[in-house]
Order: structure tokens, then sequence, then C-alpha cells
């Protein structure tokens, strides 16, 4: 390995680094992580953090659970690769669908299509959800519906389906024919609506309102996240999602739930869909699936789905879909000891209640400090902080300011991960309430310095 100096020296210069523009990245050198234990990171200067982001929403067993780190050092003797493209397969994929089935059998799927990751889990969704239809004599549903503020990955199409102009608009022209719904974010929405319950309503009567100028007959999908994470978690009222379930049954509409932050446990249920009571047609997984140990994802598929393509006769249910990585047999191996890890802890139990610490200490902070506009959480260990400058006006805050805000909470022994003006908590889901403690320690002593 390179020595401390040099790694400082060439930190943002060789490389460019994700959803951050190069020339800041060079002027403000990323921390450069060297080690994780626990739920806690230490950085080049041996600064040791607790990780307040979890990795990026997926590390939820943290950095020492040995025994995915056991199952991916035996299957790189065993089996380091092989593909399961038509014609072969491995041993591991098979019990690990099995697995995934049992664990989804209450959210009403049955098949799982592995991935290498998020965006191609959404990737693969969205044209399965498209092909679905073909194959039952509907090819004109073709059109897809989203929410805006919400997240869906970086492949073109996941893209143009995300509700956020920040990885839009740099990119556009985008894919024709995604269509975007006001998102139930009682804090700003264009309703001026900050009753959850009767902001729910007006969004789906929106939704509604969507697909009748659009043509019931023209859409093949619509794809929300059950808490909308990147977005700067934005929880929905109770009632939304079985609403979208409900309109998307009445218009022959098949439901896709972004599950690739909220399954396996982040939001105090299983499954996000589980959480508000629905089963979606379809399920995109990744993140916690390998506990952020192998780059490794899963469309997870209902019965009827499943049923339409696995009776076809006529050949258009061939998937022409898949990726090298597919089904890993590396990544399958981590898959199936993180899933007996992540049910053997129980871990959605800790969430909640870790997650209910959390947003307590954050609503005190906004008690104290007039820059915290809102604090959104409530359903395990999902929270943010939208900070503004103003609270009247709900002016966002300006860039140096949250900045400085971070800094203060890494130095005193935070990671949080700032998006705009939001700041974004997600640790590990097996955090201690010692660790909950230090995490709003270290924002107190950020907040503090503005």
């Amino acid at each position: 390995m390179k020595d401390q100096n040099f790694l400082k020296e060439r930190n943002a210069r060789a490389i460019w680094h994700p959803m951050a523009h190069p020339a800041d990245c060079q002027k403000n050198p990323p921390e450069i992580i060297v080690a994780g234990d626990g739920v806690s990171i230490t950085d080049i200067d041996g600064h040791t953090t607790v990780d307040g982001v979890g990795g990026l929403w997926n590390v939820n067993l943290g950095f020492s659970c040995q025994p995915v780190k056991d199952a991916i050092a035996a299957q790189l003797e065993r089996l380091p690769y092989y593909s399961i493209f038509r014609g072969t397969t491995n041993d591991l994929v098979i019990e690990l669908g099995d697995m995934l089935a049992e664990f989804f059998a209450e959210d009403g799927l049955e098949r799982a299509f592995y991935t290498s990751g998020g965006s191609d889990s959404v990737e693969i969704a969205l044209r399965l959800a498209r092909q679905y239809h073909k194959i039952r004599g509907e090819a004109g549903r073709v059109k897809y519906f989203s929410l805006k503020k919400g997240y869906h990955g970086t492949h073109t199409l996941g893209a143009s389906v995300n509700g956020n102009a920040n990885f839009r608009t740099q990119y556009e022209p985008l894919m024709p024919g995604c269509y975007h719904i006001p998102a139930p974010y009682t804090y700003r929405n264009p309703f001026n609506e900050s009753d959850p319950e009767k902001l729910a309503q007006l969004c789906l009567a929106a939704l509604e309102d969507e697909i009748k100028f659009q043509g019931a007959e023209t859409i093949a999908a619509m794809i929300m996240e059950p808490i909308l994470g990147a977005g700067g978690v934005i929880v929905p009222h109770a009632s939304f999602m079985p609403g979208v379930r409900a309109i998307c049954d009445k218009y022959g509409i098949l439901l896709v739930a972004d599950e690739v932050i909220t399954a396996f446990g982040r939001t105090g249920a299983w499954s996000g869909s589980r959480l508000w009571g629905v089963q979606p047609d379809l399920m995109t997984t990744a993140k916690a699936i390998t506990n952020g140990y192998f780059p490794f994802g899963a469309v997870m598929i209902s019965g009827r789905v499943a049923e339409v393509f696995e009776s076809d006769t006529s050949g258009k249910g061939a998937i022409g879909s898949g990726y090298t990585y597919s089904g890993h047999p590396v990544g399958a191996a981590a898959a199936i000891a993180c899933l007996k890890e992540t049910q053997r802890l129980q871990v959605k139990d800790n969430a909640a209640a870790r997650g209910a610490q959390l947003l307590a200490g954050l609503q005190a902070l906004q008690e104290k400090y007039d820059i915290v506009g809102d604090v959104r959480g409530g359903h395990g260990l999902m929270c943010a902080l939208e900070l503004v400058s103003d609270r009247t006006s709900k002016a966002p805050i300006d860039k140096a300011t949250i900045a400085k805000i971070y800094r203060g909470a890494y130095e005193a022994g935070t990671m949080v991960r700032v998006s705009g003006n939001n700041v974004i908590l997600s640790p590990s889901l097996i955090i201690s309430e010692e660790n909950i403690a230090t995490i709003l320690a270290g924002l107190d002593a950020g907040l503090s310095q503005v």
C-alpha cells in the first residue's frame, strides 16, 4: 500500500467520485476511510467516528460481520465465478432463491432475478413490467409513473423515473414516457398541505388524474419507494402506499416497490411494503442483501407476474436481460450468510427501537436550533434533518454552512451524510443505544458551529 503522504496528495486527483463535482473533490478532498469495526469507521489519520450512514444505507450488520466474511472467503476457494446465463447455474443461487422466496412470502413474492446492485435491479424490474404486458397482449403499456423526490438509481431508465433534478438535468433528454406525481412531502408540496393524511389523498388524486390523462392502456408500471430515502427520508401517511396499490389494481398497472434501501429490516419491518400492508408486483432489492460486502441484488417477482411468464408459449416470455455478474456465486454465498444473520439477530426490532431513540433526539435538536426546519423519520433507522436559513420562508441553508455542520459533527465523532440541505442518517441496524447517543452528540456539536 502507498504511504499516507502519497494517498493524501493524490486524493481525488486520479479518480472521479460518484455524486460529486470533480473540482469540488479536489478543492475539498474526501475523508480517506481505512478501517471499519462494528458500527465505527477510522480515517487515515486514526480518527474514529460512529458511522451514521451505515456505509450507504447498506451495512446493516456493521463492519465486523464474520459469518459473511467467512462465506465470501470459502466460496472464493471453491468456485470464485461462473455464469448463470442459460445452460448453467450454481448451487448457491438455487439455495438463496428458496430462502428469498420464504423471506418475502408475506409480500407475495415467489421468484428472484439476480442483479449486480440497486440500479440494475430497477432497470430489470421496469423492463420486466413492459414485457409482462406484451406477453398478455397489451403492448401499448409502455409508460412509467413515479414520485417526485423519488430515487431509483442512475441507469438511464432509472434516471428517467427519478424525481430529483440533480440526477436528471445534465443527462437529458432521458427516456420518453416517464411521468412524475407529487410526493407526499408535508414540508414542501404544491398543495401547501401539512396534514399527512390529507396530503396523501391529494397525491393519490393527482396520480389517478394523470392516469386518466395519459390513458391507463398506455401505462406499464408505477415505481415507488415505501419511504423515500435519498430524496430526504420522506415518510408517507399510512394510507398512501395502499392507495397507490388500489389505484394500480383498478387500472391494470403493475406496482414496483423500490426496496433497495428499505428491504431487510431498515424500516422496523422486514420490508417497506410489509410496513404499509401492501403486496407489490415486483420488488427491487440490493444494498443490505450482502451487508455491502459484495455487489449483489435481486428483483423479487410476485406469483401472478411469474405465472404470466412461465405459462407463455409464444416465446415472448424469454428474458432478454441480465448481467455478467447476475447470480455471482460469491455474492450468493454472502447473501445466504447475511440473510441468516439478519434473521438470527432480528435486526428489524433493534432498528425500530433505536430509530425511535434517534428521532426523539433529532426532535430535541430541532427545538434547540432554529436552523433545523424539519425532522423526518419514525419508522426504523431512516431519519433526516432538513436545514433552513429561515424557518418562515423555509429557504434552504447554503452549502458552506452545511459543510461546517458536517465537519463539526465529524470532528466530534459522528459521520453523517449531507444531501443538498438535508442531513441524512441511516446507521447500521445493530447499533446500540450508546452509539445513537454519540451520533446525536456529534450532530449537536456540528449544529453549534453555526
